[in-house]
C-alpha cells in the first residue's frame, strides 16, 4: 500500500493546523480577542486563546480540498458546511456563554444538516452477527432519530470533557488513528476513510501540540464540539461501526452518564455547569492536568488496541466491560474526594 496516500493528507492538515494556531494565539494576544466572561467551572479564568477549534476546523476543511485523492461528493459538501456552522455558534458561546437550549438548538441542525447532505445511518452491524438495516419505510425516520441522537450525545460528551489541556484533543487523535487502521482492515478496505481519518488526525495534532499543558491556546466550544461531531461522522461513514467509536470514546462517555446522575440525584439540572467531572476531581485530590491528561491517553490507547483486535460481539462485551470499569473507577474517586474533603474540614 502507497503509505504516501495518508502520510501527505496527515502533513498538510498537521502544518496548516499549527501555522493556524500560532496566528490565533499571536492574534488573540496581540489584539485581547479573549472571551468577555468565563464561567465558574473553567480551569483557565483569562488570557489564553479559546480560537483552537477555528484552526483545526479550517485545517481539515483545507485538506480535504488540497487532496487529489478524495472526491468532494455532496455527503462530506455537508460535512463542510455543518463544520462552519459548528464554527459560528462555538465562537458565539465562547465570546456569549450561550445557555444549554442555544447550543442544544445548533447541535440539532447540525445533525440535520448533514443527513439532508445525505450523510445517514443505514445499517448497523449487529454484535451476534449479520446486520440491522432500515427498510425504506421507515429508513428516514428511524436513520434521522439515531443520527441526530448518535451525534448530539457525542458533541455534549466531548465537550463536557474538555475541561484541562489536551485531553479532548488526545483522545481525537487516537480515535482517528484508531479509524486509519480499522479501515485499512483487508475486510474493510476503504482508503477514503483512511485519508479523511489522517486528515483529522494531523488537524487535532498541530493544535495539541501547543494544547499540551502549559497550554498556549484551548479548542473552545467549537473545537470540543467539533471533535465530537467528527468522530460521529466518521463512524457513519464507516458503514455505521458504531462500536469501534463507542470503546474510544469510553471515558468521556462514561463522564457525561457519571455527572448528568450526580446532577440529578443533587436536585440540579442535568444540563447544569458544575465541577464533578473526572478531572475536576482528580485536579481537588491534587492531579495536575498534565498526570491527567496522560492517565487519559493511557486509557484511551488500551481502548483502541482492544478496538482493533475485537469483532462485533467482542467490541460489545468491550464496551460494557470498559463503561463499567470506568464508572467504577468515578465511583472511587468520588469516594476518596469525599474522605479529603471530610479530613479538610476536620482541620
Amino acid at each position: 500500500m502507497n503509505h504516501e496516500l495518508f502520510l501527505l493528507p496527515f502533513l498538510r492538515a498537521l502544518l496548516v493546523s499549527s501555522g493556524l494556531t500560532l496566528f490565533f494565539i499571536f492574534l488573540a494576544k496581540n489584539f485581547s480577542l479573549f472571551p468577555k466572561k468565563v464561567q465558574k467551572h473553567h480551569i483557565h479564568k483569562e488570557g489564553i486563546s479559546r480560537f483552537g477549534g477555528a484552526a483545526i476546523i479550517i485545517a481539515f476543511v483545507s485538506a480535504i480540498f488540497l487532496d487529489e485523492n478524495l472526491v468532494v461528493v455532496h455527503p462530506l459538501w455537508g460535512v463542510v458546511v455543518a463544520a462552519f456552522l459548528i464554527l459560528f455558534f462555538g465562537i458565539l458561546d465562547d465570546f456569549l456563554n450561550l445557555d444549554w437550549k442555544k447550543q442544544l438548538f445548533f447541535q440539532i441542525c447540525s445533525a440535520i444538516l448533514i443527513f439532508i447532505f445525505g450523510v445517514c445511518i443505514e445499517y448497523i452491524t449487529s454484535p451476534f452477527g449479520g446486520i440491522v438495516e432500515f427498510t425504506s419505510a421507515d429508513f428516514s425516520i428511524a436513520s434521522l432519530f439515531l443520527g441526530i441522537t448518535w451525534m448530539v450525545v457525542m458533541m455534549n460528551s466531548m465537550n463536557w470533557f474538555d475541561g484541562i489541556d489536551g485531553a479532548s484533543a488526545g483522545i481525537t487523535f487516537l480515535g482517528a488513528i484508531a479509524i486509519i487502521f480499522v479501515s485499512l482492515k483487508p475486510e474493510v478496505n476503504q482508503p477514503p476513510m483512511a485519508i479523511l481519518a489522517a486528515i483529522l488526525a494531523g488537524a487535532v495534532l498541530g493544535f495539541l501540540i501547543f494544547n499540551f499543558h502549559p497550554s498556549k491556546i484551548m479548542a473552545g466550544t467549537s473545537g470540543s464540539i467539533f471533535m465530537g461531531f467528527i468522530l460521529a461522522v466518521l463512524a457513519i461513514f464507516s458503514g455505521a461501526k458504531i462500536a469501534t467509536t463507542l470503546l474510544v470514546m469510553t471515558l468521556p462517555l462514561a463522564d457525561s452518564v457519571w455527572v448528568i446522575w450526580k446532577r440529578i440525584q443533587s436536585g440540579s439540572s442535568a444540563f447544569s455547569s458544575d465541577n464533578r467531572h473526572l478531572h475536576h476531581c482528580l485536579m481537588k485530590l491534587g492531579w495536575s492536568q498534565k498526570k491527567i491528561a496522560i492517565l487519559f491517553y493511557v486509557i484511551t490507547g488500551i481502548i483502541v488496541v482492544i478496538a482493533l483486535n475485537t469483532r462485533a460481539l467482542g467490541k460489545m462485551v468491550a464496551i460494557l466491560m470498559v463503561f463499567a470499569l470506568s464508572l467504577i473507577m468515578m465511583f472511587f474517586v468520588d469516594k476518596q474526594l469525599l474522605k479529603k474533603e471530610k479530613l479538610d474540614a476536620i482541620k
